[in-house]
């Protein structure tokens, strides 16, 4: 895709620590293995191993902790409109699958599809981006003209308030980028209705990570169903289906009114919102109440934002998890998840095993999830995996 002479790049020379890194797959080089500079502002620069071999081409941001993105393990690759057409349009047919299930899903999920920085969600009609490197901003307008161009959205917005890109030297914003994009959006998800707000939801506007989990518990739930953490109810709408009757619970009163917008908007009439602290909640109706569910479901936010916060947070997942435990009925089922990048996979199922011991159930490992096609976790780069999640069965 790139022009048969070499592009007019500054050069990057890594150290044998750096080019090691990149030959094993993961494309981000830090600042301390960076051995010469690039003396050019953010955007593209070639890059070279201290015995002077060409590895590649990658981002180069100035500021940021991780100097160097690779992109393209071709170091005479420019990175024009024809480039990033290329790139874009290979990862947005990946999604082909999802198009006649849902409308809404990610589109480019960085490091995950080779665009590292650059996240894009589409909503409808809609598209949201966020790009989170100084030397993926430079490519800003290339960019936009790409994905105008192979999807024909009504609007682009950046949802660039992440607070990623002050560490870049970047301003930090919401942005229309392109058309128009209202504040609400109303998607369908595997037969469900729900409203994302893209100007100032969570995320890029909804949490799109979790759809095909919702499917999973949603055709499996019964009985009198819980689901912890509920936010907008995306989970509680899929439980309605099929249970019985379903409690949605959300510290937010905001966010249960959204809820409860979303059940009227799909005619769901057993859902009851309940504002209250989940781990409140769960203490209280165990052992005050004696109260029991058939389905239970804990979709909590990252505990652990940091690799420091990472044994506080195991404490609070296994806390919830216990006490999540107690309270179903023989033949219950139990969806727990985890967004916490630094809880690893053996750890979460650590923590699991952990809180049944402590439970004095038997409890039944149904499945193992991880991300849907539209976030590409990549073997060799474990942070574009995040997302665990596991099926549970009491008995």
């Amino acid at each position: 895709m790139g022009s048969p002479s070499r592009p007019n790049y500054d050069l990057a020379v890594v150290t044998a620590k750096g080019a090691r890194r990149w030959q094993h797959g993961h494309p981000w080089v830090y600042r301390s293995d960076v051995s010469r500079r690039p003396t050019a502002p953010a955007g593209a620069v070639r890059v070279e191993d201290q015995r002077g071999k060409p590895i590649g081409t990658a981002l180069w941001s100035p500021a940021s902790e991780i100097s160097l993105r690779l992109v393209d393990r071709d170091a005479g690759v420019t990175l024009d409109a024809d480039w990033w057409c290329h790139r874009l349009h290979a990862a947005i047919q990946r999604r082909e699958p999802l198009r006649g299930l849902a409308t809404a899903y990610r589109l480019i999920h960085g490091e995950g599809d080779g665009c590292p920085s650059l996240i894009c969600d589409r909503y409808d009609r809609w598209l949201v981006v966020q790009l989170m490197s100084a030397g993926l901003e430079a490519f800003r307008d290339v960019i936009v003209d790409a994905l105008d161009d192979i999807v024909h959205p009504d609007g682009i917005l950046a949802r660039n308030d992440v607070p990623l890109r002050s560490k870049e030297g970047l301003p930090v914003g919401v942005e229309l980028l392109r058309g128009s994009v209202p504040d609400e959006v109303e998607v369908n998800e595997h037969g469900v209705r729900v409203v994302a707000a893209p100007w100032r939801g969570q995320k890029t506007g909804a949490f799109l990570d979790q759809r095909e989990n919702r499917v999973l518990i949603g055709e499996s739930a019964r009985g009198r169903a819980l689901d912890c953490f509920s936010y907008h109810g995306s989970f509680a709408l899929h439980l309605a289906r099929r249970a019985e009757s379903v409690v949605a619970l959300d510290v937010s009163a905001e966010a249960l009114r959204r809820a409860a917008e979303n059940c009227a908007r799909n005619g769901i009439t057993n859902v009851t919102m309940v504002e209250a602290d989940a781990f409140d909640y769960l203490r209280e109706h165990y052992s005050s109440f004696g109260e029991s569910f058939e389905t239970i479901v804990l979709d909590p936010p990252a505990f652990a934002k940091t690799r420091a916060s990472l044994p506080s947070a195991i404490r609070g997942y296994k806390d919830i998890n216990l006490r999540a435990l107690r309270l179903l009925t023989p033949g219950g089922l139990l969806f727990t998840a985890s967004c916490s990048f630094h809880l690893t996979k053996p750890l979460f199922l650590e923590m699991l095993q952990s809180a049944v011991a402590d439970s004095g159930r038997r409890v039944v490992l149904r499945t193992m999830t991880g991300q849907p096609l539209d976030h590409p976790e990549v073997m060799t780069i474990p942070e574009t995996g995040y997302l665990k999640g596991a099926l549970l069965e009491v008995q």
